[in-house]
């Protein structure tokens, strides 16, 4: 059945490595960059625009993602996390998006720096012990693959469009 206007086919699960670290790591990149499809060609001033009554948008999702990056992988400390479900009033999509990249090509070079699953994130000292790297992918997965669902029902209600 040929895909109605407005919908995608589906991108398939990606192929990895065998390795566990490939497999995560694998899977955390398709779900990044599922996120950012969803954002990166949504239309203003929807993509800011509140779809359900907790005021989630799509653009703020993916700036509470850019912080959950810069805190799991590379220790940066978060005052308020609500507060990171809110992009700027000035920012644009463009910018948010880049913010989000840069966050990730930060945290990749953390992570190919990393050669046991089992240690410790190794980012600067914040007061607290870092997680396992096991534990941080885990998470991102889990993070981004939440919020990638979010991203979905919001961009479907926005324009109709669907699919990864």
């Amino acid at each position: 059945m040929p895909a109605r206007p407005g919908r995608r086919r589906d991108t398939p699960p990606p192929r990895t490595g065998s390795s566990e670290a490939e497999v995560l790591r694998g899977f955390l990149d398709h779900l990044r960059t599922s996120i950012v499809a969803k954002v990166e060609d949504a239309p203003e001033p929807q993509v800011r625009t509140a779809g359900v009554p907790s005021g989630t948008n799509l653009l703020g999702l993916l700036n509470h993602l850019t912080f959950v990056e810069e805190a799991t992988f590379l220790g940066t400390h978060v005052r308020s996390w609500p507060a990171t479900f809110r992009a700027s009033p000035g920012d644009t999509v463009g910018e948010v998006v880049a913010r989000y990249r840069d966050a990730v090509a930060r945290a990749d070079r953390v992570l190919d720096t990393c050669d046991d699953l089992g240690a410790p994130v190794p980012r600067p000292a914040s007061g607290k012990p870092a997680p396992s790297v096991r534990w941080a992918l885990a998470h991102m997965i889990e993070e981004t693959g939440r919020h990638a669902g979010h991203a979905d029902i919001l961009r479907e209600q926005i324009d109709g469009a669907t699919g990864r």
